[in-house]
């Protein structure tokens, strides 16, 4: 599908969108086309003709009897319809370009708390969207920030109102099933002053002979004493290219986490970044990628310290196998301001063959003399003792492996929810 500026009208047409939304799109189309892609991290070929930008597959509803009967069975295969029931307090499933299943609990909207698809927010919540939308991450930041402010379609808008906090988490399930298809969702999570969010996000695709792209964006908004938490397990299939944008900004005292699962895609960049913006702020980001034959996963983190006393803590583990290439990129800044503040990152990795890589890029920044940047970094093999200990106990070299892995990456699991930390064994062992 050729992209020109009567795709763009005739999306945002059937979208009902006011004129100014109109205008951002056009305006971040022009972006789009005259920038070039990212000069660091992998070569990206993408055939941008080949791509169908929009593809709406039913209106949305609350009722899962109103969802067509293939669309269901896809959600309810992949386990998202059992847990919505088990462990969540919300959720919103998207399936190609739109949100088609949203469902939140009577007693959460009674509280003033908002879960919406994005454009639902746009239509039910103009000024607060407004006041919001595009103002952490700029459409005109990187060729693919432009392209979703061009295209975006779908994504979560959430706000916490003040002195709120959910007992269980909120999910986005976000799943590509046609060839060809581009998705680009824009999630906007607002989490108000001495309130708290765990949000839970998973992505998946059907494999199919021809590249895909995701593109999405992701801002985050966390006030004076608020917490919140954003878990990813993506689980791409092998022709997607997974290029995201994601930030969040604290206010004083607030804490933000990055919980960050990569096994999938084709080729993913994705650096979930925090700006500590007040004082006594917090940030952790832990992250793994498992990246095996035909993969490379280029992801990492970004913390940028501005208040002071600010503390941030970036883990790092990758895993590559079978020719796959797993890279940490990140950046830690302290400002001049941000006095007595204290940076972690550790970055480790596994190969498991010699015909995998990986590779570190960190850039670390400190501007005043009271604060401390600690950076570790380590690459390993699967030491043959531990593995000869194992299977000497009557452990196949599999199931050896296997367990190593699991050990590997168990500072992640600690920070899953039980039943995401089950389901991230099965995805390993399968892939």
């Amino acid at each position: 599908m050729k992209l020109n500026n009567e795709k763009i009208i005739e999306i945002s047409n059937l979208k009902n969108e006011p004129s100014w939304m109109l205008d951002f799109r056009l305006k971040s189309f022009n972006k789009f086309l005259e920038l070039e892609n990212p000069n660091f991290g992998p070569e990206l070929n993408i055939d941008f003709n080949a791509l169908t930008y929009y593809k709406k597959v039913g209106k949305s509803t609350s009722n899962w009897d109103e969802v067509s009967c293939d669309v269901k069975d896809t959600f309810k295969n992949l386990g998202v319809i059992d847990a919505e029931n088990k462990y969540l307090d919300g959720v919103n499933n998207q399936f190609e370009s739109e949100v088609v299943y949203h469902n939140l609990k009577n007693d959460l909207k009674s509280q003033g708390i908002i879960f919406l698809s994005t454009d639902d927010a746009l239509k039910e919540y103009p000024d607060l969207f407004k006041e919001y939308f595009n103002t952490l991450v700029n459409y005109s930041e990187n060729k693919y920030t432009a392209l979703n402010g061009a295209l975006w379609s779908g994504g979560s808008f959430i706000y916490i109102p003040k002195n709120t906090k959910l007992n269980r988490p909120l999910q986005s399930y976000f799943r590509i099933d046609s060839i060809t298809m581009g998705q680009f969702e824009r999630t906007i999570i607002i989490v108000d002053e001495n309130s708290e969010l765990s949000y839970i996000e998973g992505c998946t695709a059907t494999q199919n002979s021809q590249d895909s792209l995701h593109a999405g964006v992701v801002e985050i908004f966390v006030k004076k004493n608020a917490k919140c938490r954003y878990t990813t397990i993506q689980n791409w299939s092998l022709d997607v290219y997974n290029l995201v944008t994601k930030r969040s900004i604290i206010d004083e005292n607030g804490k933000m986490e990055w919980v960050d699962g990569n096994i999938g895609s084709k080729i993913t960049m994705k650096y979930p970044s925090c700006i500590l913006k007040g004082d006594n702020s917090s940030a952790n980001s832990i992250s793994i990628a498992y990246a095996k034959e035909n993969q490379i996963l280029d992801a990492g983190s970004k913390m940028i310290h501005l208040g002071k006393n600010t503390k941030s803590n970036i883990i790092s583990k990758s895993i590559a196998s079978n020719g796959g290439r797993a890279n940490y990129r990140g950046m830690v800044k302290i400002s001049n301001n941000a006095i007595n503040s204290h940076a972690i990152v550790r970055c480790d990795t596994i190969l498991l063959d010699d015909l995998s890589k990986s590779d570190t890029y960190p850039k670390n920044i400190v501007l005043n003399d009271s604060s401390i940047l600690e950076h570790e970094a380590t690459v390993s093999k699967i030491s043959e003792e531990k593995l000869s200990y194992l299977m000497s106990k009557g452990i196949s070299e599999t199931a050896a492996n296997e367990l190593i892995i699991m050990g590997f990456i168990n500072d992640f699991k600690k920070e899953l929810p039980l039943e995401y930390a089950i389901e991230l064994n099965r995805l390993l062992k399968n892939n």
